[in-house]
């Protein structure tokens, strides 16, 4: 790209810190410094056109997890690990809702539900059976009764007679969020610059050389957040989930309202503007669904066709309006990498799918860690 003496002055001239991404981390890591440093200047680098990844394409949930997705971290992490994955989760949505607000947000604490299928009865008695005791561990954060039963009040099919709900759990307006969490770092004075993809860096005796497509800059400290997108930076501690999703038409007397999931998580859905949004499915074909690559497979949106039409609302006519995907971060370990990769280089990356209730906490350390 061809710079004018204008361009690169305002732009890409004693740039104090840049951050790599515009999402939730990235613009959350920037305000803060912004508000740490308040003379400082920050320059944010993002590849899309909009913020690439999961920050806007997720399903709106605040994501404290489902009882059966406690228990699978529980199979890789210890009690104490959990609980701090459970505080961490909720101090984020709180942080989120403080910086923001409610209204912004859009933000209803609906209960979040966990359905069970006919053909999981043991999966459905183990949640059954651990619910005292993951109450238990998680009361410190959520209270003594985070999670409870429900009757089959939607009317489901081919499910157990009962749910088993997180009565924390609340649905969130991701583009309203986004939007507004994009309108506070611009006022604050943090430059943007999209459609631009950072190649590599090197670093140097005073700083960081930063080379993209169109141009090279430098600054005094770079910091990644960019999380499904890391491995070129990081390695293999971080790999990329695509996690597929699909809206329908409107839905005359919708009659479904909350936030729900399927499977330990990898399935999720919730009602949105007359309208059901459905995700998930990368459990049917791990291997396809670690990509960067954007895009549907027919393997999984039968599937989620299908628990549309079976589970979710059986016997009506149903038509789907879009589909995307969105490219999480995850790895062995579902604990958020924050460190530095050098004097002058950070990153905050691997969020596991927890972006909306961590995004904001995990940019906040990764500024304390850069600043």
């Amino acid at each position: 790209m061809e710079l004018s003496y204008w361009e690169h002055k305002s732009w890409l001239s004693n740039v104090d810190y840049t951050v790599i991404g515009s999402g939730i981390v990235g613009l959350s890591c920037a305000l803060h410094l912004k508000e740490t440093f308040p003379k400082a200047k920050i320059l944010i680098l993002e590849k899309g056109l909009l913020p690439q990844g999961a920050s806007t394409k997720n399903a709106g949930f605040a994501c404290f997890g489902s009882i059966s997705e406690i228990l699978a971290d529980l199979q890789k992490h210890s009690e104490a690990e959990v609980l701090e994955l459970v505080t961490k989760r909720f101090q984020g949505i709180q942080r989120l809702r403080k910086l923001l607000g409610d209204q912004a947000l859009k933000y209803k604490e609906t209960g979040g539900h966990e359905l069970f299928m006919q053909s999981d009865q043991d999966l459905y008695e183990k949640c059954l059976e651990s619910m005292d005791s993951i109450n238990e561990l998680v009361s410190p954060v959520l209270g003594p009764k985070a999670f409870v039963h429900n009757p089959n009040t939607f009317r489901f099919q081919h499910i157990q007679k009962q749910y088993i709900t997180n009565v924390c759990e609340g649905q969130i307006d991701t583009g309203n969020m986004m939007l507004s969490l994009l309108q506070k770092v611009q006022e604050s004075g943090v430059l943007i610059l999209n459609g631009i993809t950072v190649k590599d860096y090197q670093t140097t005796g005073d700083g960081v050389v930063v080379r993209t497509e169109a141009f090279e800059l430098k600054t005094s400290k770079l910091l990644m957040a960019t999380n499904g997108f890391a491995s070129k930076f990081i390695g293999a501690e971080v790999k990329p989930a695509r996690a597929q999703v699909l809206i329908t038409e409107p839905i005359p007397e919708l009659h479904i309202q909350g936030t729900f999931h399927l499977e330990e998580g990898f399935y999720y859905f919730r009602d949105i503007d007359n309208r059901i949004l459905l995700g998930g499915g990368r459990n049917l074909d791990f291997k396809t669904e670690e990509t960067e690559q954007f895009g549907q497979t027919s393997l999984v949106q039968q599937r989620l066709e299908q628990l549309l039409s079976e589970v979710i609302l059986p016997g009506k006519e149903i038509s789907i309006a879009s589909r995307w995907s969105g490219i999480m971060g995850v790895g062995a370990q579902k604990k958020p990498i924050v460190k530095a990769l050098s004097n002058q280089v950070y990153c905050g990356v691997r969020l596991g799918g927890m972006g909306i209730a961590i995004g904001s906490m995990v940019g906040k350390e990764l500024a304390d860690l850069a600043g």
